[in-house]
């Protein structure tokens, strides 16, 4: 591996990162430039599809109306297994725990979820871009705490 390849993995793993952070402060329309103006995102909740956006305008729609329902999200993401494919497209792995907190019935209720990304990058203009993600929650739990 070459200097320029660890320096491309690092900025794909800050655009992942930056992602996750932005998520955990619910401002999905700061995250839209992370995206390529025609990205599709698949999500898979226990092997079925669960939601489905072409475009940054669909994905805010979608993310926003999903995490509208928790006062609180929290990202850790893991191993980042990065494929280079040109000097401007890539693919990764990423696995994540994401945990979502709202309240249901006057109780607050955690979703634990151990989330892997199947993600495909573009560079354009300098910046790596999402250009397709399949997000696939493979294991989720639900419980009251608190």
């Amino acid at each position: 591996m070459n200097t320029n390849q660890l320096i491309e993995r690092q900025a794909l793993k800050d655009l992942v990162d930056t992602f996750s952070n932005l998520a955990d402060e619910k401002r999905v329309a700061e995250q839209m430039p992370l995206f390529t103006p025609d990205a599709q995102v698949n999500t898979y909740i226990g092997g079925k599809l669960f939601a489905e956006a072409k475009g940054r305008e669909e994905i805010e729609q979608v993310f926003s109306s999903f995490l509208a329902q928790f006062h609180s999200v929290y990202h850790l993401n893991g191993q980042h297994t990065v494929t280079f494919r040109s000097e401007t497209e890539a693919e990764a792995i990423n696995y994540c725990a994401v945990k979502l907190v709202g309240e249901q019935d006057g109780k607050q209720v955690l979703q634990d979820h151990s989330v892997r990304y199947q993600d495909t990058y573009v560079k354009q203009g300098g910046q790596w871009l999402i250009s397709q993600r399949i997000a696939n929650f493979m294991i989720s739990e639900t419980r009251v705490i608190g």
